[in-house]
């Protein structure tokens, strides 16, 4: 449900969000072995098509900051000069994106788009006193201290980023933490495994429906190593509930995804390839059980 009383303030460091997408959709440092080809002839047939696979929904990051309330200002900060950012232009111009120019010479030397978005943001937020949310776009640990300022001056951060490209310290930094993968209408890049296209001999395979065999594809875009530290962190959630209540009070299910959340802001049931809190977990049945019944959804940990 959107919040309507809030006022929101975006700021995305662009150049990093496609670069770390295109990496996720066509491997780790993808963008760094493609960047001459790119910058070469950015209209070559094969670059074009690789560039087109990894393109960035901007809508869908947009409609995502709106959820928290007015988006106040909303601003992208790149070399709009360069054919890769070009092509976004007048799809950000439509959602009244400001555009901050960022020369070639600063564009990519270090840390040039993260001191003119932090300088802005801590401005805005002395000009703008209204402000209640900032949305950082961006997976570099260079926007940790920003993050904390932010939230010294008493906003709500929420961070976004890419899966597997975004610091584990800027994610903790933030209030809420996203990820770009998980948000509505964003595609998630699948791994194409030469086994998994071979005929399935199993005959029980053959008899699986569309949605799971949907479900299973989306977690197979998630690491193992993911998988388990979910798991460890509802255990966690749920040895935390249980200790400021009785050892068998069943606890409300979103009040642990809400504690699961202040631990780890990053946590996100459907980057793991779940559509809701609830079918995660079901699927953590070694660790918890749930309540069903009626129209609350409670959750115990589940003794070992």
């Amino acid at each position: 449900m959107v919040d309507s009383s809030g006022r929101v303030a975006v700021y995305l460091d662009f150049d990093n969000i496609v670069i770390s997408w295109y990496d996720r959709v066509h491997g780790r440092n993808s963008y760094g072995k493609d960047r001459q080809r790119i910058a070469d002839d950015p209209h070559d047939a094969e670059v074009a098509e690789r560039l087109r696979l990894a393109m960035i929904e901007v809508g869908a990051i947009i409609d995502y900051a709106s959820s928290f309330g007015t988006l106040v200002l909303t601003r992208a900060y790149a070399d709009w000069s360069s054919p890769v950012n070009a092509d976004y232009r007048s799809q950000l111009v439509a959602r009244a994106v400001d555009l901050v120019q960022l020369f070639p010479a600063a564009a990519y030397a270090k840390n040039g788009a993260d001191i003119r978005l932090a300088v802005d943001a801590v401005e805005d937020m002395f000009r703008l006193p209204d402000l209640t949310h900032v949305v950082i776009v961006a997976g570099d640990s260079d926007y940790v201290p920003l993050a904390q300022r932010c939230k010294r001056l008493g906003r709500y951060v929420i961070g976004v980023g890419v899966a597997g490209s975004t610091a584990k310290s800027l994610a903790a930094a933030c209030d809420e933490f996203e990820s770009y993968d998980s948000l509505p209408g964003v595609v998630r890049p699948v791994a194409t495994d030469p086994k998994q296209q071979a005929p399935a001999k199993d005959a029980k395979a053959k008899d699986e429906t569309k949605s799971t065999a949907k479900t299973k594809r989306s977690r197979a875009t998630s690491k193992p190593d993911e998988q388990s530290e979910a798991t460890a962190l509802l255990e966690r959630a749920l040895r935390l509930g249980h200790d400021k209540a009785d050892a068998d009070e069943w606890l409300h299910a979103s009040m642990v995804k809400t504690q699961m959340r202040r631990m780890d802001p990053s946590f996100s049931e459907k980057a793991l390839g779940f559509r809701s809190f609830n079918d995660f977990l079901r699927s953590r049945d070694d660790v918890s059980e749930l309540s069903e019944e009626g129209h609350e959804r409670l959750v115990r940990l589940r003794e070992r």
